[in-house]
């Protein structure tokens, strides 16, 4: 979801790329809480972050604790910035409580985006 808002809020302003430590597929929730907001993610797919092996980035972002704790180190100067988000993967119950997580976890990062780049970059 982050990759899709971040394309659709600022993609002029910046090549997007996702990946994941365990991707396995885009999953139809996020598809389905994306295109309440116009954005649409249906042909993404989930991508490992070794497909990015050797490539420098100005910024990665990171949204979990596990994958802070598992991003590799890219080459060059890179601004690593990270901000928790719950896994709404991890939702359990009905469709209406998972697309509420997934809602509600689309809101978080759409918001936390908003305010990229920071004005004062970590490093």
């Amino acid at each position: 979801m982050a990759e899709g808002l971040l394309r659709h809020d600022a993609g002029e302003r910046f090549e997007v790329e996702s990946a994941g430590t365990r991707p396995s597929s885009v999953r139809p929730e996020a598809i389905a809480v994306m295109k309440e907001v116009g954005i649409d993610i249906s042909q993404h797919r989930a991508k490992h972050v070794e497909e990015f092996a050797g490539r420098s980035f100005d910024y990665v972002l990171t949204v979990c604790d596990n994958a802070k704790e598992s991003c590799p180190i890219f080459p060059g100067h890179t601004n690593r910035l990270h901000q928790n988000f719950d896994d709404p993967a991890a939702a359990q119950g009905s469709e209406e409580r998972r697309l509420s997580v997934f809602s509600r976890v689309r809101d978080e990062i759409r918001d936390y985006l908003r305010h990229f780049p920071p004005e004062s970059p970590v490093g």
